[in-house]
């Protein structure tokens, strides 16, 4: 009896394999070889763009917190981190004098001394290692 259902058994599988094969046959023939080409660079690139994503994937960093040790440690006044977030901001001495109510001359000031605490000596500077001492976002 088994080996009746094992025989059967034989004989369906190679039919059903034999119709698979006839079907790919019949899609090999329909479709043109770009476009299996085409089917499997699309793949690749789609599990490319995936992984990469995955990959550079970083986590969002969390609320901005200021360096108050390095705040105290440089002697920055209240005023003067004002002028250096507008510094920041991209502003000239005159915007940063007409949004603080002060004075352009006074501007200058706070900036010469900003330089001097942070040790540098142009703007982009004062706000690269502004931002690497974590005293602005």
């Amino acid at each position: 009896m088994i080996r009746i259902i094992v025989l059967w058994a034989l004989v369906l599988a190679a039919g059903a394999f034999a119709l698979e094969w006839l079907q790919y046959q019949y899609l090999v023939r329909l479709f043109s070889e770009q476009i299996y080409i085409a089917i499997i660079a699309a793949g690749f690139a789609a599990g490319g763009i995936w992984v990469g994503w995955k990959l550079t994937a970083r986590p969002a960093p969390g609320p901005f917190a200021r360096n108050d040790a390095a705040l105290t440690a440089l002697g920055l006044t209240g005023q003067e981190m004002k002028v250096l977030v507008l510094l920041a901001a991209g502003q000239s001495n005159k915007e940063i004098a007409q949004t603080l109510g002060l004075s352009p001359n006074t501007v200058k000031t706070h900036i010469a001394n900003l330089f001097a605490k942070l040790e540098v000596a142009r703007r982009s500077q004062a706000v690269n290692k502004a931002r690497e001492l974590a005293l602005i976002p």
